[in-house]
């Protein structure tokens, strides 16, 4: 018998889209699905449209909140939900055909996995930032479980309405919940936490609307600071007290993390850099040293640095020197 595959939309505001996205992810016709409609506080005609929608389609069950953010909304849609698999959905963005049957089919091929996204496409009502093109290629290019380990802390690499998610799983990690940061993000860094495994399916599978006022861009807990936040909580956790710390990147972006997890108690006892000019200086009270005076197995590496094309390039340095990934070193920007 096929899952039943709960679809949690929260909306606010979004009178001239969510008709399109509710219809995108109805035209599915492989899943046995519902869709749970969370009005979070909306005072435009979005409520009458999904009410309209749900009066011909018995799939379709409004909610409404009165305004309580998206991680309540979420949590309470979750909790009207029945299905085992929860899959997300935003009111302005467009779910392409097939996504959920396909992510239902992965879910089904690999009982180990946690969470299945799909690549995204990033469209606006006029040109889409350079900055938003070059995160959503570098998430796109992330699939296997295995890179979703490896990129975790680098940005969050899972678009949060393409992803379905077991609900064993999301209650194991606390469910939706608020957090001082995005509580996308928080939620993934919570199930790598856990162990759980994340992948994609490699197929298109959202086409994401950008447009001014959305949570990305206008909330407070989407900044640049506080994701350097979230990682440091996360990370620190992950990097325990077993081995000392070094830092690569005694620039800003390495400086501005080392002190985020020195306030998360772990304080890196070195940075490390391969310009000559920071070389041999002091930095938070620790030295700057240049890679030759790395051990593989003496420290835990971080990789911090800001330049384009630099943690490629770290990357390969310390492959060929025998340290391994997630357990030498963790790349962080």
């Amino acid at each position: 018998m096929a899952p039943l595959v709960s679809v949690l939309l929260p909306y606010r505001q979004a009178e001239a889209t969510i008709e399109e996205a509710l219809e995108s992810v109805l035209a599915e016709r492989d899943v046995d699905l519902e869709v749970i409609a969370v009005d979070d506080g909306s005072t435009d005609g979005g409520p009458t449209r999904v009410a309209r929608i749900a009066g011909r389609d018995r799939r379709v069950l409004p909610i409404a909140t009165g305004g309580v953010g998206i991680a309540r909304a979420l949590a309470r849609a979750a909790g009207a939900a029945r299905g085992e698999l929860l899959a997300r959905m935003d009111g302005d963005d467009i779910s392409v055909g097939g996504r959920l049957a396909r992510q239902v089919e992965a879910l089904r091929q690999d009982p180990r996995l946690a969470v299945v996204g799909a690549r995204v496409e990033a469209f606006a009502a006029g040109p889409v930032g350079e900055g938003m093109l070059r995160y959503v290629a570098w998430l796109n290019s992330i699939v296997t479980p295995e890179e979703h380990v490896r990129e975790m802390f680098v940005e969050s690499p899972l678009c949060h309405p393409s992803v379905m998610l077991r609900r064993s799983a999301l209650e194991q990690v606390g469910g939706f919940r608020e957090a001082p940061w995005a509580e996308d993000y928080d939620l993934w860094l919570r199930l790598d936490a856990a162990g759980a495994r994340m992948a994609k399916i490699p197929e298109l599978g959202l086409r994401w609307r950008h447009r001014e006022g959305r949570a990305t861009f206008a909330d407070p807990r989407y900044t640049i600071q506080r994701f350097l936040e979230a990682k440091a909580h996360y990370l620190a956790s992950k990097l325990g007290r077993a081995r000392p710390v070094a830092v690569w990147g005694a620039g800003k972006t390495g400086r501005r993390l080392a002190r985020a997890l020195a306030g998360n108690g772990v304080r890196p006892e070195r940075f490390v850099d391969i310009d000559p000019r920071k070389i041999g200086r002091i930095a938070q009270g620790a030295p700057i040293v240049d890679p030759s005076r790395l051990t593989r197995g003496a420290q835990t590496v971080v990789v911090a640095v800001g330049a384009r094309g630099a943690r490629a390039l770290i990357r390969e340095h310390l492959a060929g020197r025998g340290f391994v990934e997630g357990s030498d070193y963790v790349c962080a920007s």
